[in-house]
């Protein structure tokens, strides 16, 4: 049987429930052998993180953990000493792997509308399939998607079973996953004083409260 890798990847600034729903999505109708995490070290989209590489790890393993999600760790982009590109960690993944492995590189689908921005991403497809869970707000209809991006999407179209034994160059759009949650929007509530018990595991907003994170 193929060897099958799921990876999510993120700044996780903080982890929230929306990532551990995507995460378990993807746990439950993929069924890869492993799903790995990649906390994000330096990302070239993004302004300055404000949790350090350290505590945004801790409260990963918290976070999967309290939900009873076996995951591992990835840090190659923590310890990368240099912008973050996706392109060069699946190059990092595929070589550590194999070329028969499979690879479904997890995404909402707010990141599957910026795709065309990402570097080299066309060149994702030849290292990995796609797989992306909706969110409330972004649909997946071809009107919601760059025209690049929906021509690049459309004949890569496939099922869970294609996608589990094949290496990559695929795509499989999960329209259940509902959670509207945003790591900004968790910043701001914190920031306000407010503790954002439904966005947050209780376990990583006890951590943040103790080391006195995401404070004005």
């Amino acid at each position: 049987m193929t060897l099958c890798v799921a990876l999510l990847g993120g700044s996780f600034d903080p982890v929230h429930q929306g990532h551990v729903a995507l995460g378990a999505l993807f746990a439950a109708q993929l069924q890869p052998d492993e799903l790995r995490i990649i906390p994000t070290g330096s990302p070239w989209q993004k302004s300055g993180l404000q949790a350090r590489a350290d505590d945004r790890v801790a409260m990963l393993e918290l976070a999967f953990r309290e939900a009873a999600l076996p995951v591992t760790l990835d840090l190659q982009e923590i310890e990368r000493n240099a912008p973050t590109y996706t392109i060069d960690t699946l190059r990092n993944v595929r070589a550590e792997l194999g070329a028969a492995a499979s690879v479904v590189f997890l995404m909402g689908a707010d990141q599957l509308g910026q795709l065309d921005t990402w570097r080299e991403w066309r060149s994702l497809f030849e290292l990995a399939h796609i797989g992306v869970a909706a969110r409330p707000g972004y649909s997946l209809a071809s009107a919601d998607l760059p025209p690049a991006v929906l021509a690049e999407l459309t004949p890569r179209l496939g099922s869970l079973a294609q996608l589990r034994n094949s290496p990559s160059g695929l795509a499989y759009l999960a329209e259940t996953l509902d959670v509207a949650i945003s790591a900004t929007q968790i910043r701001a509530s914190l920031q306000r004083g407010e503790k954002a018990n439904s966005l947050i595991s209780p376990v990583v907003l006890d951590y943040i409260q103790q080391h006195n994170l995401y404070k004005i």
